[in-house]
């Protein structure tokens, strides 16, 4: 019966609200958004009921502001949701203000085209899946805020040859850099306490894992 129930559970469609609201950079870029904390502050979402409701609604460099002014009221832009970028194949670099303190699971996975993504050192951690399939990403560096890098967040990413985890790290998930083909090295800070499965699986080009202290 639980088998049953479980399999029902995966047949029901995603339900999603809409976003909240939308509002034009200076730069003429939209961007759109959810209120969070009891409409006091917003994430970054993606335009319409899901993330594939439409195709690139970004595009090119977006730069997300540390606050937004929507209706007489000024909110302050603390997080980017879950799959907010996903599959904007088009996307080639995000800057993300010093205001943003969480990026939600897979928040630019498949976008294909995106080479760069500033990371200020707000984000406490890179979670599952964030970068996925970022097939163009070529070097990452990691803030010394960040103390976790999720399961698969680096997985796919077939450009990536170097990344720069800081010593405020202290976990690595599963799979994290999986079919990084492209990765030669890897330093790794003595705060790591622990390292998931196959976090390098199918890394074929890694000569070395460098432990620093």
């Amino acid at each position: 019966m639980k088998k049953l129930f479980f399999l029902f559970t995966l047949l029901l469609p995603m339900v999603a609200s809409a976003h909240d609201i939308e509002v034009p950079n200076a730069d003429g870029v939209t961007i759109y958004y959810d209120y969070t904390n009891n409409g006091t502050k917003l994430a970054v979402s993606y335009q319409g009921d899901s993330y594939s409701s439409y195709t690139n609604e970004y595009s090119g460099n977006v730069v997300i502001p540390a606050s937004v002014t929507y209706g007489g009221k000024t909110y302050p832009v603390t997080s980017i949701g879950s799959e907010a970028f996903r599959d904007c194949s088009s996307l080639t670099s995000v800057k993300i203000p010093n205001s943003v303190k969480s990026i939600g699971l897979r928040a630019f996975r498949g976008c294909s085209d995106l080479i760069i993504v500033y990371i200020p050192n707000s984000v406490m951690s890179i979670d599952e899946g964030t970068f996925y399939e970022c097939t163009s990403l070529q070097y990452m560096e990691i803030p010394n805020s960040v103390t976790s890098i999720g399961d698969g967040a680096f997985c796919d990413c077939t450009a990536l040859t170097r990344v720069t985890i800081p010593n405020s790290v202290t976990s690595i998930g599963e799979l994290t850099f999986c079919a990084c083909s492209g990765l030669t090295s890897v330093n790794i800070p003595n705060s790591v306490t622990s390292i998931g499965l196959h976090a390098f699986y199918y890394c074929i080009r890694l000569t070395s894992i460098i432990s620093v202290r």
